[in-house]
């Protein structure tokens, strides 16, 4: 089958699927109950600049089945990542531990709230499986947000870490954490598994936290990059931001700033899409022109690694990007000594 070039565009088909609606009141889906009595705004349609390609190939399907078979979720499907079939291809997945509902209703996200999931004790022994399977060079851990655990699901991260370095010892690991908000020991729980790359995202900048964020707190998060550095210092730390939520300029230059004292390494910008009419709303699409001019004022502020574009997310050709951060430290510490 070739492959077509499609739109991200959510059709009417993915939202009714999503949010369906009996009269105005109740909710036939339950993905998204929280989000029921929100307004609705229009999904805009998307500029001519952001297309992806179905994915269609013989790589994606065997990715697809690798993660069925080791009862894996990821981030990839549950977030509805426009760059899924890019990568799949290339046998890239993002796996999301910790079950697939989150204990947060965040107003930009797509993956499902509710009574979270039980921890499977076997899931450390899956992910290292489909890591070994998959032939990853680097991986990158994710998870949703659980508050309703005691540390916040860090002990699984863990013996995640510890079960991939055990079956596949060259593959570099990246994690992606919640915020552990109000979990004393958590942070350090993870850090002290050795990941090579410690990324928590602030998302957006701090006067959308209460609209776009409101179970996080700006600082908190700030503090929590910060904290994983003091505590390895030779740890890459990661941090990235959606554009087109109503932030300004200027706003994003104090975010950069205020990454770069906590002593972040590498930056991710990319535009949000808006999953559905329940959720935040696009406040405008972001040119590329303009994603190059935030990559070269980050790179001015010190970043060691910046990935500026309107499809770039977190983990999104991850594993070339920290080959390059990887070096661009070396560069550094060479040109310093």
């Amino acid at each position: 089958m070739t492959e077509r070039m499609i739109s991200v565009d959510p059709d009417e088909a993915d939202v009714r699927s999503t949010l369906q609606t009996v009269g105005s009141a109740h909710l036939r889906s339950v993905r998204h109950p929280e989000k029921v009595n929100r307004p609705e705004s229009p999904v805009m349609r998307k500029p001519p600049w952001i297309r992806v390609k179905a994915p269609t190939s013989r790589e994606y399907q065997e990715t697809r089945r690798i993660v069925r078979e080791n009862k894996l979720a990821t981030v990839c499907e549950e977030a509805g990542c426009p760059n899924i079939g890019e990568c799949w291809a290339k046998r890239h997945a993002t796996m999301m531990i910790l079950g697939s509902v989150c204990t947060r209703a965040c107003a930009f996200c797509n993956v499902a709230t509710g009574r979270p999931d039980r921890l499977d004790p076997h899931e450390p022994d899956n992910v290292a499986r489909a890591v070994a399977e998959l032939g990853l060079e680097h991986v990158v851990i994710t998870s949703v947000d659980r508050d309703d655990l005691e540390d916040g699901g860090a002990g699984q991260f863990a013996k995640v870490i510890r079960k991939i370095r055990a079956q596949s010892p060259q593959t570099t690991i990246e994690v992606l954490t919640p915020d552990f908000l109000r979990k004393p020991g958590a942070l350090e729980t993870v850090v002290e598994a050795r990941p090579d790359v410690f990324n928590h995202n602030l998302e957006t900048v701090p006067k959308l936290y209460p609209e776009v964020r409101p179970g996080a707190r700006y600082y908190a998060s700030l503090r929590l990059l910060d904290r994983a550095k003091e505590l390895d210092p030779s740890l890459f730390t990661k941090s990235g931001l959606m554009v087109g939520l109503g932030e300004t300029r200027q706003d994003l230059q104090q975010v950069m700033d205020d990454l770069r004292a906590a002593d972040v390494d590498f930056l991710t910008i990319g535009q949000y899409l808006q999953p559905t009419r329940k959720h935040h709303p696009v406040d405008r699409f972001v040119t590329p022109e303009e994603f190059r001019s935030y990559e070269k004022m980050a790179y001015g502020k010190g970043f060691l690694m910046v990935s500026s574009s309107p499809l770039t997310r977190s983990s999104y050709h991850a594993g070339e990007d920290f080959e390059k951060l990887r070096a661009a430290r070396e560069a550094r510490l060479a040109a310093a000594g």
